[in-house]
């Protein structure tokens, strides 16, 4: 299996500690995509949407456990009920708002990504098609509602 980046993700985040773990912790944080010159003809029409999913190489995590203490928690849980960066395949994903299409830069914001990051893929967001009923978020039911406030510490950096 091979991944290329296809663009880079620019931020204010220039270290991982205080970063916000989730979008929804980034209300109104700008940000900048820019696609490299030879993907940029894949932008035609994305301009039409209002958000877009950025899937993203997390290039400063390194290695993994099974079982962690996530941020918005105290207990141990399984990685893969979780969003924790480190993981065997460091993919992360992030639901940003398009704020406009520039010549090969997508200007965004509730940006929740570190600046430099290796852009993989972006997909259009679609509430017909990306929006569930009836969701159920296990543990993350009881403190869910804290995310804005919780900002990263230094418990997923190697």
């Amino acid at each position: 299996m091979e991944c290329k980046p296809i663009g880079i993700i620019h931020s204010p985040f220039k270290e991982l500690s205080g970063m916000p773990i989730q979008p929804a912790g980034a209300r109104g944080i700008k940000g900048m995509v820019e696609v490299f010159e030879e993907y940029r003809a894949g932008l035609k029409d994305l301009d039409g949407f209002s958000h877009i999913i950025l899937l993203y190489h997390l290039h400063c995590s390194d290695g993994y456990e099974l079982e962690v203490k996530p941020f918005m928690d105290n207990v141990t849980r399984g990685l893969f009920a979780t969003r924790a960066p480190r993981r065997p395949n460091p993919i992360g994903l992030s639901v940003v708002e398009l704020e406009r299409v520039e010549n090969g830069r997508l200007c965004i914001s509730n940006v929740d990504i570190l600046d430099g990051t290796p852009l993989l893929d972006i997909k259009p967001y679609v509430p017909l098609f990306d929006q569930q009923q009836q969701v159920k978020s296990g543990w993350l039911e009881a403190s869910g509602a804290h995310v804005g406030s919780i900002r990263s510490d230094k418990r997923f950096i190697a």
